[in-house]
């Protein structure tokens, strides 16, 4: 089981200012089997960065999924930005046999729409899609990828590495 979720960023003196919580409305949640969830990056603490998370269910025989994703950056200077996706309801791709980074894993791929943002350029209603692998065999090279139309260009990040968990159940 996988606990899914970071407690809202501190702030150094400066950032006082910016919204102290980011992805807020997303609880913490424990993961059960059939479903999925990911935290990406750090909570956002410095003058820069970016730090996303998401959980839902998933159907694998029905080729369903459900859910909510949240992400937001930083940039020096502008206010912060955070999307809030809501996830299609079709599942786009899954499979157990994955191999990313060299290691086997699960993956899925699902659509998704930015469903509210504090970002002007990314409007409500663009669509888009979250790559999730999850590796195993005691392996952690987990990532999250989203990609987007131009519209929203600045939100197409790809975490990895260590400060990246998620959890896709096997078909």
């Amino acid at each position: 089981m996988l606990v899914v979720g970071v407690a809202a960023a501190s702030r150094p003196t400066g950032y006082a200012s910016r919204a102290t919580a980011y992805c807020s409305a997303f609880p913490i949640v424990n993961v059960p089997k059939e479903a999925w969830g990911f935290h990406g990056g750090q909570p956002i603490t410095g003058a820069t960065g970016s730090y996303t998370r998401g959980h839902g269910t998933i159907n694998l025989s029905a080729r369903t999924v459900s859910g909510i994703i949240c992400q937001v950056d930083r940039v020096r200077n502008p206010p912060d930005r955070q999307i809030v996706l809501s996830v299609g309801h079709h599942l786009v791709d899954a499979s157990h046999h994955a191999v990313m980074f060299g290691v086997p894993g699960n993956i899925m791929k699902i659509d998704v729409r930015v469903k509210s943002t504090t970002d002007p350029n990314c409007p409500v209603g663009t669509p888009g899609e979250a790559t999730i692998f999850a590796s195993y065999n005691n392996v952690h090279e987990d990532s999250v990828q989203f990609s987007f139309p131009a519209a929203c260009n600045s939100h197409r990040h790809r975490y990895a590495g260590p400060d990246v968990v998620t959890n896709v159940p096997p078909n």
